[in-house]
């Protein structure tokens, strides 16, 4: 472990003492944290529809966990970066776990058929008749049953067709945000080449066409 920094070092020597200057830095460490868990949710606010007390209830819960967390495994710091940069990132793992589980107690409404339908924008593909833009939906379809593995397809279908949130599906599969990533990385290239052997999508097309749909944003 290396020297760490002035405030580091004031953090760990506080938190790791007793009486009222250990209390008084675990009641500024929680207002730090609930700033962060704020912060986050904030910044995720596009990707869940929690409002009002229901929202700060989550970020309290989110800080108050990180709290005991942080405080549990202090002997752990390595002092690899400054404490609160490695504190911080206790608490944004329990807004994505916090949020994960919110959307399955309250999942959302699949509208399959009218979703499927929006797949051949998100590909960079919008054929204006309606026959050719069906025929595309069905390559799409197809595409998705025949190339992808039946891990693949699940992810696939579960962040771009059905609209679940990543961080709810983090929490379902018990899988890293960084192999669903990869996942969805994989199946996107797999699908954009099904769809251009088969004429439907260019090779102009498919190089301008956005990445937003590995991502699984709408």
């Amino acid at each position: 472990m290396r020297s760490p920094d002035e405030q580091t070092a004031q953090w760990l020597a506080a938190l790791g003492g007793s009486g009222s200057a250990r209390e008084q830095a675990v009641e500024r460490l929680h207002e730090l944290l609930l700033r962060v868990a704020r912060a986050e949710l904030g910044r995720r606010a596009g990707r869940h529809s929690i409002t009002g007390p229901e929202l700060d209830d989550l970020a309290y819960q989110s800080a108050d966990d990180a709290l005991l967390a942080i405080t549990t495994k202090l002997g752990e710091f390595r002092g690899e970066s400054r404490f609160t940069t490695w504190a911080y990132k206790f608490v944004v793992l329990e807004v994505s776990s916090k949020l994960g589980r919110h959307f399955w107690q309250r999942p959302a409404v699949t509208l399959g058929t009218a979703d499927w339908e929006r797949l051949p924008d998100r590909f960079g593909v919008s054929p204006a008749d309606h026959a050719e833009r069906q025929d595309l939906i069905a390559a799409v379809r197809r595409a998705v049953e025949q190339e992808l593995t039946e891990r693949q397809r699940q992810v696939f279908v579960a962040i771009v067709v059905d609209g679940i949130p990543l961080d709810a599906l983090v929490a379902r599969l018990g899988a890293s945000r960084n192999s669903l990533y990869k996942m969805m990385f994989d199946a996107r290239r797999k699908l954009r080449a099904a769809l251009a052997a088969n004429g439907y999508l260019t090779a102009s097309a498919e190089e301008a066409a956005p990445d937003h749909i590995m991502r699984g944003e709408r």
